[in-house]
């Protein structure tokens, strides 16, 4: 388990130094699958250290404007994602995770255009609130909002809201007893794995741009939501 966990973290860091998010996006539904007790404590604990690697190379382009906007209404939607995390089993979970991810590639897919206003931004923190402690897929509903802003930008200021996001995701969890040592303690252990995935980023972003791997990347997260979809449907 251990080594399937290090390998997918490897890929999701690597994706995400490229395009600015897929942490979670693309792990996820690996970790619901191998091992679901883990969600969505492991990702959120690894969610606080991936974008300071970001934020070292990139902090000149942060909004924070829409962050002053997204980040208040992320609060309750937090306090939502606790309340079910606490009510509801790990099958209610990965067809949560799964559905969340199929989704997000969906949306991509039509490249569905939102403007970006203190509405937009209020309500994508909120939902982002609900599914980022849910699920640990925090970063879609901001990403939709930011996707033709700069490349720059959006990696920066996600960041920022990741870290943040996360941090609030992970007291909301401690607060209503769901948070376990032992997942803290394997977060340290996958470290490693993030720190090799954006090192090889850093590589591929001189000969791969973002969009030619982008049709994979919705391939590989909309392959891996139907099966833990399919394995959570089964289990109910």
């Amino acid at each position: 388990m251990a080594a399937v966990l290090a390998a997918t973290l490897v890929v999701a860091a690597g994706v995400q130094g490229l395009v600015g998010l897929g942490l979670g996006l693309v792990s996820a539904p690996v970790v619901a699958l191998v091992a679901p007790g883990l969600m969505p404590d492991l990702l959120l604990w690894l969610a606080l250290l991936m974008p300071l690697v970001t934020l070292v190379r990139e902090h000149h382009d942060i909004d924070w404007r829409g962050l002053a906007w997204s980040l208040p209404s992320r609060v309750p939607g937090t306090a939502v994602g606790v309340v079910l995390v606490a009510s509801v089993s790990e099958e209610a979970l990965g067809l949560m995770v799964g559905s969340m991810v199929l989704l997000s590639v969906l949306l991509s897919v039509r490249a569905v255009e939102v403007p970006v206003n203190v509405r937009t931004l209020s309500a994508a923190g909120f939902v982002s609130g609900i599914t980022g402690t849910t699920t640990s897929i925090g970063g879609p509903p901001m990403a939709l909002l930011y996707q033709h802003r700069s490349p720059a930008q959006l990696r920066s200021t996600l960041a920022i809201y990741f870290i943040v996001g996360a941090g609030l995701s992970l007291v909301g969890l401690a607060i209503g007893g769901s948070l376990e040592g032992s997942t803290f303690l394997l977060a340290l252990a996958m470290v490693p794995a993030l720190f090799v995935g954006f090192a090889v980023s850093r590589i591929l972003v001189r000969w791969v741009p973002p969009r030619h791997i982008r049709g994979g990347v919705l391939l590989v997260c909309a392959l891996s939501a139907v099966v833990v979809l399919a394995r959570s449907l089964l289990s109910l």
